[in-house]
């Protein structure tokens, strides 16, 4: 059974800078793929980052660029979201999600399993 557990969500100034990890369990290889996902209420799920596993090839959205950075640590089974100068529109809860297609999940965005999530609130 595949499971994903977010932490590191909370509040902070704008400005200021977060770090959400997810930890993956479930999977008997690398070849697979994590992604984030935000979702603000009253608003549309939104993609933010992923990453695949097997290679490192990262993906964001423009409107994080320069700003948030994905990585991972696959000895650990977690992947990272690295997020500075955090603006009040960031605030949402941030999940992660997981697919063994980088295409189905980033593009299609597909949601087969996923975390329950992490608050970050960011304060103007």
């Amino acid at each position: 059974e595949v499971q994903l557990v977010e932490s590191g969500g909370g509040l902070v100034q704008a400005g200021g800078s977060l770090r959400l990890s997810c930890v993956v369990s479930g999977f008997s290889s690398d070849d697979y793929t994590i992604g984030w996902f935000r979702q603000a209420p009253g608003k549309e799920r939104e993609r933010v980052a992923c990453i695949s596993m097997s290679d490192g090839m990262t993906y964001r959205e423009d409107s994080v660029a320069g700003r948030f950075t994905m990585s991972r640590d696959n000895a650990q089974n977690t992947v990272y979201l690295e997020m500075h100068n955090l603006k009040p529109e960031d605030t949402a809860l941030y999940y992660c999600a997981a697919d063994l297609q980088l295409f189905r999940l980033w593009v299609l965005q597909i949601i087969t399993y996923r975390g329950p999530g992490t608050q970050v609130t960011v304060s103007s």
